[in-house]
């Protein structure tokens, strides 16, 4: 299973960015998918989840500005960011699970994790 992130870059803060996650050797659709992001020095966080009837789960800090849709046969999943606050710089991590409980606070229970693409927003 592989997963590659892309999409990322640097922001003014109020600015958007679009993440797109490839998914091959796993279907992205099969069970859980989702977004977490790291500071350096900082504990994972989980940022916006999707399951595979389409439900989806944010965060506190993202609900509003973020959206995860997916589409099951380009085997990507996407993270629209809007509304960009300097404190959403991160590396952004995309990670699948199987179905189930598609939990943002786990991160631990997620199997299989991309190598991430870096955020930054300045003011």
């Amino acid at each position: 299973v592989q997963l590659v992130e892309s999409g990322g870059g640097s922001v003014q803060a109020g600015g958007s960015l679009t993440l797109s996650c490839v998914s091959s050797g796993y279907p992205i659709g099969a069970g859980c998918a989702g977004w977490f992001r790291q500071e350096p020095g900082k504990e994972r966080e989980g940022v916006a989840s999707i399951d595979r009837d389409g439900t989806t789960t944010y965060s506190v800090s993202t609900q509003g500005r973020f959206t995860i849709p997916r589409d099951n046969n380009k085997h990507t999943m996407y993270l629209h960011t809007s509304s960009l606050e300097p404190e959403d710089t991160a590396m952004y991590y995309c990670a699948v699970k199987g179905a189930g409980d598609c939990t943002l606070t786990s991160d631990y229970l997620w199997i299989y994790w991309g190598q991430g693409t870096p955020v930054t927003v300045s003011s």
